[in-house]
């Protein structure tokens, strides 16, 4: 088994619940992990034979990009796009932060966490 994995990526996006959230932006912190057996041998040294961190990369970025109102939602949509990408895995969990929520009292981060 191999774990590829992004951490600590972070964005400014407009996810929330609230409107004035979704106006005002926020930043996130997104992790991802990747678990999959090699389709085959490492010792190819062919990138054809893992999972891309770069593109891994490109998809989250690029479902951080679409408002949504639920980071749970936002969660789902990268895992099932990895798996669209690589049907090979085994499985995907995906972490997302949301820094200084507003809430009533200091509060550094909310977060959730999904497993697929």
């Amino acid at each position: 088994m191999i774990t590829i994995a992004i951490q600590g990526a972070e964005f400014f996006a407009y996810h929330g619940f609230y409107p004035e959230e979704q106006k005002l932006g926020n930043k996130f912190i997104v992790d991802v992990e990747v678990n999959f057996q090699p389709v085959n041998a490492l010792k190819d040294d062919k990138i054809a034979n893992t999972i891309d961190y770069e593109q891994l990369y490109n998809i989250i970025s690029e479902q951080m990009k679409k408002t949504m109102k639920l980071i749970e939602t936002v969660a789902q949509a990268i895992a099932d796009r990895i798996k669209a990408q690589y049907a090979f895995v085994d499985s995907i969990k995906v972490s997302i932060k949301k820094l200084n929520p507003p809430l009533k009292g200091k509060v550094h981060c909310s977060s959730i966490v999904i497993t697929v």
